[in-house]
């Protein structure tokens, strides 16, 4: 079931008559190739998704053999070679009648997204929008999680040993591959069963269809971003661990790690209904997926015990047409709403307090609120507040409220700004504190730098959004090739 319309995603994407002329102008012009050369073409990606296949047979029969043996693993197993892993097991592919499925597949640290998957995504997107056999491509991952986001742990390591390139280049590719997916040619489908968190949300949101589901899922990265201090927000710990347990969850969690949300979160966390997107962004708070589908950020909602029905229904089509496939999602959809907890249900008094200019007159807000009404939800939204980087806060902040008036791309290349200046080290070490803090020491109490809001200067921000330094290229992307939508 589609959003309802009264919480729907408000982005402008690429209309379907600019979809259909680039579509027509692709085949044209590939039908312009020798019929030897196409079928050279088609052979040589045959055999890459065999051996693809083949990867997956052994790898699920290696799971049923040994299956995980810890289920907190998380990011924090990671080396620090982890971003340059070549393997193509760590995508793997499924070839259908008339479509193509890539499975993030690196599940001990939920899928989260290094360099090399990045680039293997680049290639195979590409190879398959090229190839007039295949109508449709669809993206899911592997075990308990869908993708929960960039390879923080193995850039910590990077930063700290100085290889600053190689995290450039890590942002180069992943935003890369994000831009390609918001500007693809054919339809997309990602089925979001688990985990969906910063990065993960990248490489999902800018294509076509988004399936929610409510699978049960729990991970470190979760149990990293909840501060535990005293015996009551120990209780609350516990609390949201339980509840994402047996939900869905998505979330931007950046800003209580020291950084920004980023790969494209600009963008479309300032298209959500009113001020949501401030509010996800600087409190890193959870949606399920029925309020995934209540806001927009889902298109479909499926219990995750119809999965399997719902793919083995998109594995027989043959077609490339949005609306053929719209409809198979909507046979296997359901009807939900959110619960009267909802943050959903709060959008008026979160319009209120989210949307004055500074993160000093929001916190202002909230506690006037909570005083006049002594709404559990106003406090709730403060204690997060208080936990999140206050240089990152301000940042967070200016960037989603420029992202309304940018285009995607335009918001990919500021992003990539931002995130250059947050790994260099140059203005703050909030980044490398807060992934010590939460995933590799793990005694959940970073020391920000600066401390306090009242200690964030204008200067510090506006350096957030400049180059790294005179000489530093800004990301490009392939504008004139491919339109992105605004």
């Amino acid at each position: 079931m589609l959003a309802p319309s009264g919480y729907a995603l408000c982005i402008s994407t690429t209309s379907r008559r600019r979809r259909e002329f680039r579509k027509a102008t692709a085949r044209a012009n590939s039908e312009g190739d020798s019929e030897g050369l196409r079928e050279r073409e088609r052979e040589r990606e045959r055999e890459r998704e065999m051996q693809s296949l083949k990867s997956a047979s052994l790898i699920r029969r290696s799971l049923r053999i040994s299956p995980f043996k810890s289920s907190y693993r998380s990011l924090t197993s990671l080396s620090t070679n982890a971003l340059s892993n070549d393997s193509d097991d760590i995508v793997l592919v499924e070839g259908k009648a008339c479509s193509r499925t890539a499975i993030l597949n690196r599940p001990p640290v939920l899928n989260a997204i290094n360099t090399a998957v990045g680039a293997r995504l680049q290639k195979l997107y590409k190879s398959w929008e090229d190839n007039p056999d295949i109508g449709f491509v669809m993206l899911k991952g592997s075990g308990r999680a869908f993708c929960a986001g960039g390879d923080i742990v193995s850039l910590y390591h990077l930063i700290n040993e100085g290889n600053i390139e190689a995290c450039k280049d890590f942002c180069r590719t992943v935003y890369g591959f994000i831009y390609q997916l918001g500007t693809y040619l054919k339809p997309h489908v990602a089925l979001l069963n688990g985990i969906t968190m910063g990065g993960g949300s990248g490489v999902s949101i800018p294509g076509t269809f988004r399936v929610a589901t409510n699978k049960t899922s729990s991970s470190d990265s979760e149990i990293a971003l909840v501060r535990c201090v005293g015996e009551e927000d120990r209780m609350t710990h516990v609390e949201t661990l339980a509840e994402m347990r047996r939900q869905h969850v998505f979330a931007t969690p950046e800003t209580l790690i020291g950084f920004h949300p980023d790969a494209g979160a600009s963008f479309y966390l300032s298209h959500l209904p009113g001020y949501l997107g401030e509010y996800l962004a600087l409190t890193g708070d959870k949606l399920n997926g029925v309020e995934m589908i209540g806001c927009g950020l889902a298109t479909h909602y499926s219990l995750s015990a119809r999965l399997p029905l719902l793919e083995e229904q998109l594995g027989k089509l043959v077609t490339d047409d949005p609306s053929v496939i719209e409809t198979s999602l909507g046979t296997y959809s359901d009807v939900v709403y959110p619960d009267s907890t909802s943050v959903l249900h709060r959008i008026e008094t979160l319009d209120k307090c989210f949307s004055h200019d500074t993160v000093e007159e929001i916190i202002d807000s909230l506690e006037s609120e909570a005083a006049k009404s002594h709404d559990d939800w106003c406090a709730s939204t403060l204690k997060k507040l208080k936990y999140a980087s206050p240089l990152s806060l301000k940042v967070s902040l200016r960037s989603i409220r420029k992202g309304r008036y940018q285009t995607f791309d335009q918001c990919l290349v500021r992003e990539y700004r931002m995130s250059l200046q947050g790994m260099s080290k140059q203005i703050s070490n909030d980044f490398c504190e807060g992934v010590r803090a939460r995933m590799i020491d793990k005694d959940l109490a970073p020391k920000w730098n600066p401390p306090i809001l009242e200690q964030v200067s204008t200067d510090m921000v506006d350096q957030y959004f400049s180059p790294l330094s005179e000489c530093e290229p800004d990301l490009e992307l392939p504008t004139k090739q491919r339109e992105a939508f605004t």
